[in-house]
C-alpha cells in the first residue's frame, strides 16, 4: 500500500503536491489488522448497541478466536443461537451494550452460550462495497 500524506495548517493558500512526501509503507493491511490469521474471522456489525465503543451499524469487525477474553473486552458470542457483539463483564456474568438505552443481558446457567472470539479491530467503510452486499 502506498500513501501520500498531506499536512495542512491555517493560513495556507493552496496546498502542497501530494507527491512531495510520497512514501510506501513497510506493511500491508493484513499485517496491520490481523495478528493470528488462522484464528481470525470477519463479521459485519448490525445495530447501535456498541456505538459507545466506536462500533457502528455496518462496521466490519475483525475477531480473533485465539485470544482469551478479559473482563470488559468486546466479544462476539453465540447466546441461545443468536450472534451478539457485546462487552463481557466476567465478574457479574453479564453482556453489556455500549449504549445506555440497552439493558445488560445476564448469562444464565440455562443459556446456551459460547464466546466466538474477541473483537480486536473494527473498520468503517465510507462508501458501499459490492463485496459487502
Amino acid at each position: 500500500m502506498k500513501v501520500s500524506p498531506i499536512s495542512a495548517s491555517a493560513g495556507i493558500s493552496g496546498f502542497e503536491s501530494p507527491a512531495a512526501e510520497y512514501s510506501q509503507l513497510a506493511f500491508d493491511l493484513d499485517e496491520l489488522l490481523i495478528d493470528h490469521p488462522s484464528a481470525t474471522f470477519i463479521a459485519r456489525a448490525c445495530g447501535d448497541s456498541m456505538q459507545g465503543v466506536g462500533i457502528y451499524d455496518g462496521d466490519i469487525l475483525i475477531i480473533d478466536r485465539s485470544l482469551a477474553p478479559f473482563n470488559q473486552d468486546v466479544i462476539v458470542a453465540n447466546l441461545n443461537g443468536e450472534f451478539v457483539c457485546k462487552l463481557l463483564d466476567t465478574q457479574r456474568r453479564l453482556l453489556l451494550s455500549a449504549n445506555e438505552s440497552i439493558q445488560p443481558v445476564p448469562i444464565n446457567d440455562f443459556d446456551t452460550f459460547s464466546i466466538e472470539g474477541v473483537v480486536v479491530r473494527s473498520v468503517r467503510c465510507h462508501r458501499k462495497s459490492p463485496l459487502l452486499v
